[in-house]
């Protein structure tokens, strides 16, 4: 794992900790998945963060079929879906959103 991985994973154990209160992670969190075609899903619950009600538009980088990552809110839901090599990219998406103010 690179350091920017390392870091990137350690950015997003640090958001979920913080959005832990004794309540939040009852109800919502953080999931990753596996998609059998093949590849990731991620969605991130956004309610009760600070990132309810913004929105990431979707965007969909489509390189050939094992190199891609889309991603998209709804339903206060951030949502990713990549190719299998393509995970900490999504991730990068999110903190990149995340930590960039909304306009």
């Amino acid at each position: 794992m690179s350091d920017s991985e390392q870091h990137l994973l350690a950015w997003l154990q640090d958001w979920y900790a913080k959005q832990c209160d004794g309540d939040w992670e009852h109800e919502w969190g953080v999931k990753i998945a596996t998609l059998d075609n093949p590849g990731w899903t991620v969605e991130i619950d956004l309610e009760e963060t600070d990132l309810e009600g913004r929105e990431y538009p979707r965007k969909d980088v489509n390189r050939n079929a094992q190199d891609w990552v889309w991603a998209w809110t709804a339903e206060k839901t951030f949502h990713a879906a990549c190719g299998p090599g393509n995970l900490s990219e999504a991730l990068a998406i999110f903190r990149t959103w995340a930590t960039t103010s909304a306009l």
